[in-house]
């Protein structure tokens, strides 16, 4: 018989995780104001809050751990870093930073003035923060197909160049300073860019003189999807396709907390040396020396063997594969997800899976609320609470998508925990028709709300 798939690795360690009854979820999510950040880990019996920084080392990260050369300037663990991503990556010059917002907040102080317009693929919240806390504007390019969860289109996070090209019509040069491809994008569902549209927006973007940036935080699971789904690519390997993929562009920002598969980091990347020197400048004041950047010497090292770990198929297989088991189950339970399942988490569609609770009470973190006090589950909104507020009306924006998104930590979780996952979800599913009110804003920050905001019951 063909011998079965198994996970390339073994578990050296386990953590205790800890049960608890619906009447103590229910009396603890109303204390946190409704807000599933405001959960401490330990009342979270599985937490897909986020795959950022929550995933497990391993034992040759952990041994760089040891190896870390602490020196303020030019470290050993700095040069280790540095070779990986001239070898794997591709780029001449880069900034540690303590991750990716920070590698967000040095590009844009360097690049972005106010009423200037970064179009891309649905920016993600804090780049969007980013841009609009500098009185810009992100523009979304993000292909129709996106937004269609039953549509099977294989690259949902595509840029649609018509799209893109309106933008560079309708606005001057010096208006647009970068064009930002989002891989995998996470807003649309965790979805895939081809290697077709990342050429095609590099060539449409020549013509109008923009530079393409990447925000590369799954970087290696895009590839993934590239070689699995791109006829072109499936006899290349996921470093070669991370190369080609990389030329196109003149630089990225990276929460290395993903795909770099450590617990804290991040890079900014470029080709142009004057930029370089510049957001140096920028580093140095925001973070640290330019050869740690908020890291100590061990998370530097830990990083650089984590990229060359995440660029390796057997991994990313596992990873996909996992996320997919779970997309599956909630599917054969009649549960409305995005399809094709993305690379790092499952996004169910809150409306059709809520159609009773009104857009305007937020149906995405209502049923966020449901899963946890349902089995203690903790996922995240992806919809209108993040979305937030429009910056000049300071109305709220409804998104084409209001999503719950289940992000799976890399290497923590096992089957049996996809299985309560989904059990817990069918749970809430079959009783979805008797919900059909949601929550109200108690108090909110100006931007990126979802973070702090405190609702109450409706």
């Amino acid at each position: 018989m063909e011998l079965p798939w198994a996970e390339p690795y073994k578990i050296k360690m386990t953590e205790e995780i800890f049960t608890s009854s619906r009447e103590e979820r229910e009396k603890w999510i109303e204390e946190a104001g409704f807000n599933l950040f405001n959960l401490s880990s330990d009342k979270v019996y599985i937490d897909l809050l986020t795959d950022s920084g929550t995933g497990s080392m391993s034992d040759k990260q952990w041994a760089e751990m040891m190896l870390g050369d602490e020196s303020y300037a030019g470290s050993q663990s700095y040069l280790k870093l540095q070779k990986v991503i001239q070898d794997t990556l591709g780029f001449p010059y880069f900034l540690p930073t303590h991750q990716g917002r920070a590698a967000e907040n040095i590009l844009f102080s360097a690049l972005l003035k106010e009423g200037m317009v970064v179009p891309g693929n649905s920016h993600f919240d804090t780049t969007k923060g980013h841009i609009e806390f500098r009185k810009a504007h992100a523009i979304d390019c993000t292909i129709e197909e996106a937004f269609d969860i039953d549509d099977l289109h294989p690259f949902k996070g595509n840029i649609d160049l018509n799209k893109l090209e309106e933008v560079y019509k309708t606005h001057s040069k010096e208006q647009i300073p970068l064009c930002l491809i989002t891989v995998t994008c996470n807003s649309s569902g965790g979805q895939p860019v081809s290697m077709e549209n990342i050429k095609a927006v590099k060539e449409l973007s020549d013509q109008y003189g923009i530079p393409v940036f990447f925000d590369a935080a799954r970087f290696a699971e895009n590839a993934y999807f590239i070689k699995e789904r791109e006829a072109n690519y499936k006899d290349k390997s996921i470093k070669e396709i991370v190369k080609e993929m990389f030329s196109y562009g003149a630089g990225f920002t990276m929460s290395a907390k993903k795909d770099g598969l450590v617990n804290i980091g991040g890079l900014l990347a470029m080709r142009d040396e004057e930029l370089f020197r510049t957001c140096g400048n920028f580093g140095i004041i925001y973070e640290g020396y330019i050869t740690y950047g908020g890291l100590a010497g061990r998370d530097l090292g830990a990083l650089a063997q984590g990229l060359m770990e995440s660029t390796e198929y057997p991994y990313l297989q596992a990873r996909i594969h996992q996320v997919e088991y779970l997309g599956k189950k909630l599917m054969e339970y009649g549960i409305p997800v995005q399809q094709p399942i993305g690379g790092h988490a499952v996004f169910v569609d809150a409306l059709k899976f809520l159609p009773n609770v009104p857009r305007a009470e937020y149906p995405a973190q209502t049923l966020g609320i449901e899963l946890y006090k349902e089995g203690g589950v903790r996922g995240v909104e992806i919809g209108t609470l993040l979305a937030d507020r429009d910056p000049e009306t300071r109305e709220d924006r409804f998104p084409k998508l209001e999503l719950l998104r289940l992000a799976i930590p890399r290497k923590v979780y096992s089957y049996k925990h996809m299985d309560y996952i989904a059990a817990a979800l069918k749970n809430v599913y079959e009783r979805r028709n008797e919900i059909r009110s949601g929550y109200e804003i108690v108090w909110e920050p100006e931007i990126l709300r979802h973070f702090t905001v405190k609702l109450k019951k409706k």
